[in-house]
C-alpha cells in the first residue's frame, strides 16, 4: 500500500473522477484507519473499497464529500422552491445525490400492492402463469435462474420512475425519469443509493433525470433502505385508496 499521503491524494482522485469528491477529514479520519493494514494490498483493491464504503455512508449525516468553492457539487438551495418558479435552468455539477425514495410512476398503486403481497406468499408470474418464487437457482426447477430474480427483473423494466434525492447539504428535490437511466429501478437500486448529476435540466423545481446527465454509482444505506422495504407495501396501501 502506498504511504499516507500519497493513498490520500489518490484515492481523492479517483474518488473525485466518480462525481464524489471526499473530504479529507473523511479520509484520513474514517476511512483509512479501516482500512487493512496488509503492505500488499493492490492499489486497485484499496479504492474499490473505499469507493464501496463511500457509497454505504449516508452524506447528509457524515461530512464525507468535500464543499468545493464554488459550490458546484451542491445543488442550488432553491432548486425545489423557488426553481418550481423557473421554466427551466441548468446545474452543471457534478452534484452527488442520495435517493431516499423512488416510486414507480408507470404502474398503479393497487398493481404494486398485489405484486407485494404475491410475493409475501411466496407467489410471482411467469407470463399468464402463476409460480412459487424460489430463493436460489440449486432448487432445480428454474434452469436459468430464479422466479424470484426473473420477477423482480421483470417488474424493474416499468417506470419511469420518481425519485426523492438530497444533497450533502440536505437539500432536496424530486427527479424524474425522462427516459430509462441504467441502475434505477426499485428492485435493482437500493434506499441511500448514489447519483451524478451533470449539467441537469430543473424544469419547475424538478430534475429531469437522463443517461446522458446522470450516472447512477449505485450503493446502498442499510439504515435507510431497511426500514423504506419493510413500509413501502403499508405506504402503497394508504396512496391507492386515496386515488379511489
Amino acid at each position: 500500500m502506498a504511504t499516507s499521503s500519497n493513498l490520500v491524494a489518490d484515492l481523492t482522485t479517483h474518488l473525485t473522477s466518480r462525481g464524489l469528491p471526499p473530504s479529507p477529514t473523511w479520509l484520513t479520519q474514517t476511512l483509512l484507519p479501516s482500512l487493512p493494514q496488509r503492505p500488499n494490498t493492490p492499489l486497485a483493491a484499496t479504492r474499490q473499497t473505499a469507493l464501496f464504503r463511500l457509497l454505504a455512508t449516508d452524506i447528509t449525516t457524515t461530512a464525507c464529500l468535500a464543499h468545493s468553492p464554488p459550490t458546484t457539487n451542491r445543488l442550488p438551495a432553491d432548486v425545489a422552491t423557488g426553481g418550481a418558479a423557473t421554466k427551466e435552468t441548468v446545474v452543471p455539477g457534478p452534484v452527488a445525490v442520495q435517493v431516499l425514495d423512488v416510486e414507480d410512476v408507470g404502474r398503479s398503486r393497487w398493481s404494486q400492492v398485489e405484486a407485494l403481497e404475491a410475493r409475501e406468499r411466496g407467489e410471482g408470474t411467469k407470463g399468464r402463469e402463476i409460480v412459487r418464487l424460489v430463493d436460489n437457482a440449486e432448487d432445480g426447477n428454474e434452469p436459468n435462474g430464479t422466479a424470484r430474480t426473473a420477477t423482480a427483473a421483470a417488474a424493474d423494466t416499468s417506470g419511469p420512475h420518481k425519485l426523492l434525492l438530497v444533497d450533502a447539504a440536505g437539500t432536496r428535490v424530486y427527479g424524474f425519469e425522462l427516459a430509462p437511466v441504467q441502475g434505477v429501478g426499485i428492485e435493482r437500486m437500493g434506499i441511500g443509493a448514489k447519483l451524478v448529476l451533470r449539467n441537469a435540466v430543473v424544469a419547475r423545481g424538478v430534475v429531469l433525470l437522463e443517461p446522458r446527465t446522470t450516472t447512477c454509482l449505485g450503493g446502498k444505506v442499510e439504515a435507510l433502505d431497511k426500514p423504506w422495504r419493510e413500509g413501502r407495501l403499508a405506504r402503497l396501501k394508504e396512496a391507492a385508496k386515496m386515488e379511489k
